[in-house]
């Protein structure tokens, strides 16, 4: 197997662990959402700590928080992070799994509306077909369901803001969040501490303080460190052996996961207006791909025939 095809399966073996994540956090949907993201956030952090420890890179941690500059960025970055999970948390609890595949459907195309908007990258009109498409998808929704598709956009406009902090950083992706989760876990040290001392509920209302009180739901929330990591080094791992375009096409296949397990194993509702709008956002999709995949081939065409490509 050469390392393009190591690349690929790395990918795929990613968007399966996030795809099927909603299975993981509806075996504790009983356990209050802020407090899951706590200890999401803490056994994270022990993770790639380890991890880092063990190849000598922990120091890289402590250099890149070392700058105000990067502070302010890392921590911006650690409050879109966190708002991610916590919603998309909260969506599988109370039964709007829909709602968060959609939102994960909806974020490349967001992606490259911020391209646009932040770095003044040029968009060809099927890329600008395609935004238009995903408009008309959440008006759709909005109309049909009485009320904007908030965890959808939410979901995809904090996951675009984190990528698009993400490219500006110099830092490696598990250092980069190792700094975020270093930065996050004094708040869900404090929450937990509440949890367990103080009653504290938190937006759902509901008493917590599950963890050591119970084997089962204690061992499945340390687990949400290595699952949190996981598929993160192995994108890693992904994106430096296989193209972009690649990635991309590939990386549909999280909110498919996740979309099957709302219908087919929640039960969640899915109307003709779910429909329609879903069926909007999967034509978005194949006109961005294909644009994806032809402007790479162009690019890789140009990159050839340029005098001196020989020894590039």
């Amino acid at each position: 197997m050469n390392e393009t095809s190591r690349g690929v399966w790395a990918m795929i073996a990613a968007c399966v662990i996030w795809g099927l994540s909603p299975l993981y956090y509806k075996l504790i949907a009983h356990i209050a959402p802020l407090e899951v993201l706590a200890h999401r956030t803490l056994w994270s952090l022990v993770f790639f700590g380890v991890l880092l420890i063990m190849q000598g890179r922990l120091r890289q941690v402590f250099t890149l928080l070392s700058h105000a500059r990067a502070v302010a960025g890392v921590g911006f970055a650690a409050v879109m992070i966190s708002t991610n999970w916590f919603l998309y948390i909260l969506s599988i609890q109370i039964g709007h799994t829909v709602e968060a595949s959609l939102g994960y459907y909806i974020f490349p195309l967001v992606a490259v509306l911020l391209g646009r908007l932040v770095f003044k990258e040029h968009l060809t009109r099927g890329q600008w077909l395609a935004i238009v498409l995903a408009a008309c998808a959440v008006v759709v929704l909005s109309v049909g369901l009485g009320a904007p598709p908030w965890i959808s956009l939410i979901l995809a406009f904090t996951f675009g803001l984190y990528g698009l902090l993400k490219k500006q950083s110099t830092a490696g992706p598990v250092v980069s969040v190792t700094a975020e989760v270093l930065l996050l876990s004094p708040l869900a040290l404090v929450w937990l501490w509440g949890v367990h001392t103080q009653g504290w509920q938190g937006v759902v209302g509901r008493a917590g303080g599950v963890f050591g009180q119970d084997l089962r739901d204690s061992l499945i929330l340390i687990f949400s460190g290595p699952m949190t990591a996981s598929p993160l080094i192995l994108f890693s791992y992904a994106s430096r052996r296989v193209s972009l375009s690649t990635v991309g096409v590939i990386q549909y296949l999280n909110p498919t996961l996740q979309f099957i397990c709302a219908v087919v194993v929640f039960g969640e509702v899915f109307t003709g207006i779910h429909a329609i709008a879903f069926g909007l956002i999967w034509l978005a999709l194949a006109i961005y791909s294909v644009q994806a995949i032809l402007y790479e081939r162009a690019l890789s065409r140009a990159v050839a025939s340029a005098p001196g490509s020989e020894t590039v």
